[in-house]
């Protein structure tokens, strides 16, 4: 699980320098979050052999993203941090054509620590524990683009959603009105990852 996380968390931190280095281009962008790094320690005379070391941030402590897009927070939609966060999922949601989300994104200032990723399918990129395909569709449905989005030039995801949803109930209309429909079950939803959470 310690090696996940740090795979996780520093493959999180190789998209945040893309972006960075995309954003840096733009005037008025300004600061861009980072993700700090995340080091993997062998312990091997400790009853847990393995543990992960990273920076103390010290400051107030927010969560600008939540797994599960349920939860309001004030400070990831009105703070200029809050809002870098969510063009970054944005950012990287376009990037992997919509294969791949970081969540999770909390820590304090620009400093971003201990963040989660979702896949579309299991195993994505090497991802064992990926969040349930759930997070993605609640981004998908639930992210407003802000400046920093349209400064990157992102498209946006409600358009790209409701088109989707369109083209999904004019096949389901088109099949009903079909002789030979064949009923199925549908598949178990996934269950969201395990997370491992570490002190801060």
């Amino acid at each position: 699980f310690v090696i996940q996380e740090c795979y996780v968390q520093t493959t999180a931190r190789e998209y945040a320098k893309m972006y960075a280095a995309e954003a840096e281009h733009l005037e008025g962008f300004g600061e861009v979050p980072e993700i700090i790094p995340i080091f993997l320690v062998h312990r091997p005379t400790n009853n847990i052999p393995y543990a992960t070391v990273e920076e103390e941030l010290v400051g107030e402590f927010v969560k600008y993203s939540v797994r599960d897009g349920k939860e309001v927070n004030f400070l990831r939609r009105d703070s200029e941090a809050g809002q870098k966060c969510c063009t970054f999922q944005h950012w990287v949601y376009e990037k992997t054509s919509g294969s791949l989300l970081v969540t999770d994104l909390q820590g304090v200032g620009m400093k971003l620590t201990d963040v989660g990723v979702a896949t579309q399918a299991k195993g994505y990129k090497g991802f064992k524990g990926n969040c349930s395909i759930s997070f993605i569709e609640q981004f998908r449905a639930l992210h407003q683009c802000n400046r920093y989005c349209e400064m990157l030039g992102l498209k946006s995801l409600r358009t790209t959603h409701q088109k989707q949803r369109k083209t999904t109930s004019m096949k389901s209309k088109n099949l009903s009105n079909s002789s030979t429909v064949k009923k199925t079950v549908p598949k178990k939803a996934r269950e969201p990852r395990d997370l491992i959470s570490s002190e801060h």
